[in-house]
């Protein structure tokens, strides 16, 4: 099994395809959206954690193609530096996946990763900069 990380951009008239639909029933991909901004009337975006087979990874992303919709694999990360971190939670403001959040029991930071847009915008936010991107 292998696990990526990818971004769909609809064009306009392409927004109500069902592409999700069919990556699940057509080639046996495990989906998670993480992130979405559609609108029927403007060009749409969709972040998405596919997981399956490598073969049907790769079928499945050809078939996205052919529908007319790009698509982008993440390939950066975000790295915490834990150990320098303070814990004030400025980049919990900024974080648009709840990727970054603040544990209510003792108010550290925590970060999943598998929550994580690779927005950046936590890099920008963080005083210390103890948030960085991993190429």
């Amino acid at each position: 099994m292998k696990k990526i990380k990818v971004s769909l951009i609809y064009p306009a008239g392409d927004v109500g395809k069902p592409i999700t639909y069919h990556l699940v029933k057509d080639f046996n991909l495990v989906i998670n959206i993480l992130h979405a901004d559609i609108n029927l009337n403007k060009m749409g975006k969709l972040v998405l954690d596919i997981e399956g087979e490598e073969e049907d990874i790769e079928n499945g992303l050809k078939f996205v193609e052919e529908q007319g919709i790009k698509y982008k694999l993440f390939t950066k990360t975000i790295i915490w530096q834990e150990d320098d971190c303070i814990h004030c939670g400025a980049c919990t403001a900024v974080c648009p996946s709840n990727a970054l959040s603040m544990d209510k029991a003792d108010w550290s930071l925590t970060f999943d990763k598998e929550k994580c847009l690779v927005c950046e915008l936590c890099v920008k936010s963080c005083p210390l900069n103890v948030m960085c991107v991993s190429i």
